[in-house]
């Protein structure tokens, strides 16, 4: 263990973000007994130029994930529930697919649940408009139609660790009360469960993106549930994250069930656990989560045999959180990382056969069906991802790119670059269960149009051949881009993380 070479590692990084002068974040180096070396860097706030610090305060983001997972399993043990139950039976009033969804698989990224927040930006509700934790749960219950069968894909979803909320909150079961008596409490740490962005954080960092005009602030309007609601400081996540590795109380017991590879319906390993995932650290196990909200950016690794790990924790978009916390561990253990497979893949656009499944491949970096990964060389000039919820193995073949995504074979062809989009594309397309519309416009310079009154925006449509069509539109410091499928009446409009919408035409 060159503790040393990790410490250096994370004070280039941080030195970094002092230099650029906008806000930062933290790195911490630990075992199971102390913390090793602390490196911090950049402002925790620009209005105040105050500095990021270990007890800068930030919102985790889907790093609390594994905290929900850990309540359930506690739940578990009193013979409260057991995670092969399906969803309805702990919630009433999910309508029948979804329902039937085991709690484990809605934790593992594999039940198919469509993600709410995708769901309703492709409806044209933006992530920043104010939702409830009620009309939230409504919505998404819902919704009787999954992105997959259950456990013959992985692809990541909120939605999962929003409802099994509202489960315990239907059984008169106080999440945020729970995590405090049981995890919180115990440990003496600050974290906390606000219901929105508008509850006040104690020293909270602000989250900023960058613009063509300065640095500013996130913004997230919605409920953001167990999914992704806690806040806390990096001591606080050191402190808990070596409770787990040391197997102490209140987490014993935890770790190796949180981090354990789960298995598709075949038989088939996946990489991502109950809220824990496996990262690619050569000649090591390495399990931890990333967190990302508007404005944050966060990853922490833990090396169990070692009993060691790292924290980063950042308030800027454009960290790659996950990136520095692998610099870091391969600082750490000496391991070397894969190099970029620039050059394995042809660049461009590919589609499949049929359906709304597509790639764009630009200089390392994979996009499927709207999320990015970058692309690293793996055995036999495959190109793979390091992410355990967007697994990539891809290969040029012939003409086509083929290979898995998400545990699912598939193959592409190259889409059709003078491709128009005929009449039958034009008028106005209704999803009648949402209240949901947008009329397109056909032509040499297509157009969708969506939402109403001063939220109505018009889109490009961009053709990858006759039957399917790309919008793309950002908000802040986030991009979507969906694929429109026209087959008849219908047009179905999906990104990765949401599959399941279909409009008639009026």
């Amino acid at each position: 263990m060159r503790w040393h070479k990790a410490t250096e590692a994370a004070a280039e990084i941080a030195a970094g973000w002092t230099a650029d002068g906008g806000p930062g974040g933290a790195i911490l180096l630990f075992d199971a007994a102390s913390i090793r070396a602390e490196a911090f860097g950049g402002l925790a706030n620009l209005d105040l130029m105050l500095p990021f610090t270990a007890s800068s305060a930030v919102r985790y983001a889907s790093i609390s994930k594994h905290f929900m997972a850990a309540t359930l399993l506690r739940l578990q043990e009193q013979g409260v529930l057991s995670l092969d139950d399906p969803l309805g039976r702990h919630l009433p009033g999910l309508a029948p697919l979804p329902a039937g969804v085991p709690v484990a698989r809605a934790l593992d990224m594999t039940g198919g649940l469509p993600d709410a927040m995708e769901t309703l930006w492709l409806l044209g509700v933006p992530w920043t408009a104010d939702l409830s934790r009620t009309a939230l749960r409504d919505f998404v219950a819902g919704i009787d139609a999954l992105n997959f069968a259950p456990g013959t894909e992985i692809s990541y979803s909120n939605t999962g660790y929003r409802l099994l909320e509202a489960a315990l909150h239907h059984a008169g079961r106080d999440y945020g009360a729970l995590l405090a008596e049981w995890f919180f409490q115990p440990l003496g740490l600050t974290m906390m469960l606000p219901e929105d962005e508008t509850v006040p954080v104690p020293g909270l960092a602000a989250g900023y993106h960058r613009t063509a005009s300065g640095w500013r602030r996130g913004r997230y309007g919605m409920h953001v549930s167990a999914s992704g609601g806690l806040t806390g400081t990096a001591h606080d996540l050191v402190t808990w994250l070596q409770a787990l590795l040391t197997d102490a109380a209140p987490a014993a017991g935890l770790l190796p069930r949180l981090g354990a590879r789960r298995h598709l319906a075949d038989g088939r390993a996946t990489e991502y656990g109950l809220g824990l995932a496996r990262s690619p650290v050569p000649g090591q196990i390495a399990v931890g989560h990333g967190g990302s909200l508007p404005g944050y950016k966060h990853h922490f690794l833990l090396l169990p045999a070692q009993r060691a790990g790292v924290v980063v924790l950042t308030n800027r978009e454009d960290a790659d959180a996950h990136g520095i916390a692998l610099r870091v561990i391969a600082a750490l253990t000496g391991a070397d990382l894969p190099d970029p497979a620039i050059g394995l893949l042809p660049q461009g656009r590919f589609v499949t056969e049929d359906g709304p499944f597509w790639i764009e491949q630009q200089g390392g970096a994979l996009t499927f069906m709207g999320a990015t990964e970058t692309l690293y060389r793996g055995e036999d000039e495959t190109a793979v991802s390091r992410s355990a919820h967007l697994p990539v193995a891809l290969r040029y073949v012939g003409d086509a790119i083929e290979g898995e995504i998400g545990h699912v074979g598939r193959r592409f062809r190259p889409a059709m670059p003078d491709a128009v989009l005929g009449p039958a594309w034009s008028g106005t397309w209704i999803n009648a269960q949402h209240e949901a519309r947008f009329d397109i416009q056909a032509g040499e310079t297509p157009t969708l149009a969506i939402g109403t009154g001063p939220l109505r925006v018009t889109l490009p449509l961009d053709p990858l051949d006759e039957r399917r069509a790309l919008t793309d539109r950002t908000a802040g410091p986030w991009r979507q881009r969906a694929c429109l499928v026209l087959d008849g009446d219908t047009l179905r409009v999906a990104s990765n993380r949401s599959r399941v919408l279909v409009f008639r035409r009026a």
